[in-house]
């Protein structure tokens, strides 16, 4: 299978006259899973990291108990010391960075924002991994995003940070395609591991000597705003193909979600027809076989293929219809 496509800039850090046994000082910044990947390439490399930081421990689930980042699980395993600031503007947690001397910070879905007072700490400056090619899907949610919108391709974008979002010089971009199955996790897993690999080859180059920049074009900019559970509420108006993005976009959260006789139904994966002409109003269940569950929607018909009713496990279609009848069912609210 082909590599990813490099698009600009590009670069060799192991060209010819190149001295790569240069080590790097670093510090690492981020909190959840889409970092680790990250961490550990830079924890196996040639480079020393000095220092990790992520957010505070937060409450989750339902017992509303204190959890650790992943970063942070991950770098205590990793023997590596842990700083957890509320945030990057107190002169504590600026102090904390500027002791560890770093060469660079590098910062993956960290979650806080940067100050400007920050970013001129270490000395080659601080470098991120963007899940998106920019200046396409600036913002906080570039995967979900990208699949919503039906993208044909995503990347990664390595880029110098500045006190914008998401505008700084890009380092290095490179793509990949969206599958036609692709869910947010499998997109998210593809791209956090391209993302560690792509910045240990830059950091590589780094070592040696500069490497070029490129400002990030004017024309294309959009902006991929926070998930909001809300989202997730099937519209069967829309079209088949437009929500069945949404279905991938949404898996695993907040996962698509509709009603059924007033009760909730999570859908985790569908599929869209071939049909022609109307064939009931959106939302009617049109038919149902273990293949699936085939829906009406406001133009083409869904199937649903795995489904998840209150207090279940997620499952099958053809298991799911073992226990549950749809037959002549609505969909919706």
């Amino acid at each position: 299978m082909p590599g990813p496509a490099r698009i600009a800039p590009r670069f060799r850090p192991f060209e010819a006259g190149l001295n790569v046994l240069n080590t790097l000082t670093l510090a690492f910044a981020g909190t959840p899973d889409f970092a680790v990947p990250a961490l550990d390439v830079l924890a196996a490399s040639r480079h020393r990291i000095a220092g990790v930081f992520t957010q505070p421990d937060r409450k989750a689930g339902r017992g509303r108990e204190l959890k650790a980042s992943s970063v942070k699980l991950r770098a205590q395993r990793l023997g590596l010391p842990v700083s957890q600031p509320e945030t990057f503007r107190s002169d504590e947690a600026r102090s904390l960075l500027a002791g560890l001397n770093v060469d660079a910070l590098i910062v993956v879905a960290y979650g806080l924002i940067l100050p400007k007072s920050v970013l001129g700490i270490p000395r080659l400056g601080c470098f991120n991994i963007h899940a998106s090619l920019l200046p396409r899907w600036r913002g906080a949610a570039p995967i979900q995003r990208a699949i919503l919108a039906g993208d044909a391709r995503s990347g990664i974008t390595i880029m110098r940070l500045e006190a914008g979002l998401d505008t700084g010089p890009m380092l290095a971009t490179a793509a990949i395609p969206i599958g036609a199955r692709d869910t947010s996790q499998t997109l998210h897993d593809k791209l956090a591991a391209l993302g560690g690999r792509m910045m240990c080859e830059i950091l590589d180059a780094l070592a040696a000597g500069p490497v070029p920049e490129t400002v990030q074009p004017a024309a294309g900019i959009t902006y991929a705003a926070k998930i909001e559970k809300s989202e997730a509420e099937i519209d069967w108006s829309g079209a088949a193909v437009s929500i069945e993005r949404r279905v991938r976009a949404f898996n695993p959260w907040p996962v698509a979600q509709t009603q059924l006789s007033g009760r909730q139904l999570r859908i985790w994966e569908s599929e869209v027809l071939e049909a022609s002409g109307v064939r009931g109003p959106a939302g009617s269940v049109l038919a149902q076989s273990d293949a699936g569950v085939d829906v009406a929607c406001g133009d083409g018909v869904l199937r649903l293929t795995r489904l998840q009713s209150p207090g279940r496990a997620q499952c099958a279609a053809a298991e799911f219809l073992k226990s549950h009848t749809l037959s002549n069912a609505r969909l919706g609210r």
